[in-house]
C-alpha cells in the first residue's frame, strides 16, 4: 500500500515529458521538463558567428603566402645584420657573417656565440653583392664585422616564386633597408 507522502515523490510520465514533485516540510516544488532538449536557432547562430570570427582571426597566419614568407625572411636577415653590427661595434669584437648560397643557409659567429639559420620554404638567396667581391650567386661568402663594422655595404637578393626582395645594409651606420623587387 502506498501512502500519500510516497505518492508525491514519484515520477509520472505524460506524453514524453515528465513532472517531478518534491514535498519538503509543507513546501511543494514542481519541476516541469516539458521543453524538448536542444538548442534554439538564435543560440546556433551565435555559436556559428563566434567560431567563424575566431577562424577569420586565426587562419590567415597559417596561410603564409610566398610574398609574406619572403618578407619575413628579409626582415630576419635584416635584423641579424643590425644585431651583428651593434654587437661588433658595441663590444669591440669581431663577428663573422656567413652566407652559403648553395644550401640556402646563413649565420654568424663570434668568440662567445654562434647561430645559423636556413631559409624557410622554397625561398632562396639569389645573390649577394659586396663591392670588393662583386656579385656572388654560388658558394659561400664570409663577411667580417670588426669594431668599426664591416668595411663595405652588403646587398642581398631573395626570391620565392615571382616575389623578390632586396636587403641593403649600410656599413657606415648599421642600418638596413628592405625593398620589394630586385634593387641595386
Amino acid at each position: 500500500m502506498v501512502n500519500q507522502g510516497e505518492k508525491d515523490t514519484m515520477q509520472t510520465l505524460q506524453t514524453g515529458t515528465y513532472k517531478t514533485k518534491f514535498k519538503i516540510d509543507n513546501l511543494q516544488l514542481t519541476i516541469d521538463n516539458s521543453r524538448r532538449a536542444g538548442f534554439t536557432l538564435i543560440e546556433l547562430i551565435i555559436v556559428i558567428f563566434i567560431i567563424s570570427l575566431a577562424m577569420a582571426l586565426i587562419m590567415p597566419s597559417f596561410w603564409g603566402t610566398g610574398k609574406t614568407t619572403l618578407k619575413t625572411e628579409a626582415r630576419h636577415i635584416s635584423s641579424a645584420l643590425r644585431y651583428i653590427y651593434d654587437e661588433a661595434v658595441g663590444k669591440k669584437q669581431i663577428y663573422l657573417f656567413n652566407i652559403n648560397l648553395d644550401n640556402e643557409s646563413w649565420g654568424f659567429k663570434s668568440k662567445k656565440e654562434s647561430r645559423s639559420f636556413r631559409i624557410k620554404g622554397d625561398a632562396e638567396i639569389i645573390d649577394v653583392i659586396v663591392p670588393s667581391h662583386g656579385e656572388i650567386s654560388r658558394g659561400e661568402l664570409i663577411i667580417e664585422f670588426g669594431p668599426m663594422g664591416p668595411e663595405e655595404p652588403i646587398i642581398l637578393h631573395l626570391k620565392k616564386g615571382e616575389s623578390e626582395y632586396t636587403v641593403i645594409f649600410n656599413h657606415l651606420n648599421g642600418r638596413t633597408k628592405i625593398l620589394e623587387g630586385y634593387e641595386l
